[in-house]
């Protein structure tokens, strides 16, 4: 398939890495041999097999050599500057970034509760993951409760030997989370999981089927059933670090509709909430929505009336 300067400079801004190189390839009509040519010219060696696996997304540049071999890249290929070692989530430096982030206390009201739960679960405060893409789905249900909610989430590691994810759920005023279950849905499985009754907060380990290096990302899919708790007024989501985009949907059962449905973000807990935005509920799904195009530290949620 033909690539033109429109589809790099795309695919650039989007990624994958791969797909990137590949296209940056076939725009300036390099063969690896050429490639391989011109980067020796520069001092750095580099196999037109691992070229090869590159651009097909087999292998992923990590050692220091690789990566001052795309740095060299994005010169022979005539790319802007680090257009595709920001790809690979790595800075000028050559580290893996870390992306900006909030403390987790300032973004969960039962910081406490959640913080005992993962020390029981001998997890680190930096789970080592950001969010690249998340896709949230969640149900009301005809008691106006919580029935459940379910994941698509892709993630970046920032550090090397991650090999899973803490999924946290924190259900309304009533919540029995003993009741709670967990659904490890795609790429993952379902590991140890942890509870507090009084908090209704539910911690679930989920386990992914391959150790992540720095750089990598992983899809995976999961959900919690609820239905134990009293009448829901929000949804809520935390980000302790910056990261790609953020969908969140919301379904109600056709017996229970609110009269009103708002967006919202929130710096901390304890902030004010800024402005809201009014969302229209469809008539036939019975849906609202919000999309963060670029997620930054803090809280953004849907909230509504009943009355």
């Amino acid at each position: 398939m033909g690539h033109t300067e429109a589809d790099l400079a795309q695919v650039l801004h989007t990624g994958p890495f791969h797909l990137a190189l590949r296209a940056a390839l076939a725009v300036r009509g390099l063969p690896l041999q050429r490639v391989q040519h011109h980067l020796a010219h520069r001092g750095i060696k580099v196999g037109v097999t691992s070229l090869s696996y590159w651009q097909q997304g087999a292998r992923r540049p990590q050692r220091p050599e690789s990566l001052r071999a795309v740095r060299a890249l994005e010169d022979v290929l005539e790319l802007p500057g680090n257009s595709l070692t920001r790809l690979l989530g790595v800075g000028e430096a050559g580290e893996v970034e870390r992306p900006p982030s909030r403390s987790f206390r300032s973004l969960v009201e039962v910081s406490g509760t959640v913080e005992t739960l993962l020390a029981d679960l001998e997890t680190p405060a930096d789970g080592g993951l950001h969010t690249v893409g998340h896709h949230e789905r969640v149900h009301i249900g005809a008691a106006r409760e919580l029935l459940g909610r379910d994941s698509q989430h892709v993630v970046r590691a920032h550090r090397d030997g991650v090999d899973r994810y803490l999924a946290i759920h924190h259900g309304d005023a009533g919540c029995d989370p003993a009741r709670v279950r967990v659904s490890a849905l795609e790429n993952c499985r379902t590991g140890r999981v942890r509870w507090h009754r009084e908090s209704g907060v539910v911690v679930a380990e989920l386990l992914f089927d391959t150790r992540l290096r720095a750089g990598d990302t992983y899809f995976f899919g999961y959900g919690f059933d609820d239905g134990t708790g009293g009448p829901s007024a929000e949804y809520v989501r935390g980000f302790t670090y910056a990261g790609g985009q953020y969908v969140l949907q919301v379904r109600f059962d056709e017996g229970a509709l609110p009269v009103r449905c708002r967006r919202f973000a929130q710096a901390t807990t304890g902030a004010p909430r800024g402005v809201r935005t009014d969302l229209t509920l469809s008539g036939r799904h019975r849906t609202v929505h919000l999309v963060e195009q670029g997620v930054r530290p803090g809280i953004l949620g849907i909230d509504w009336d009943w009355e």
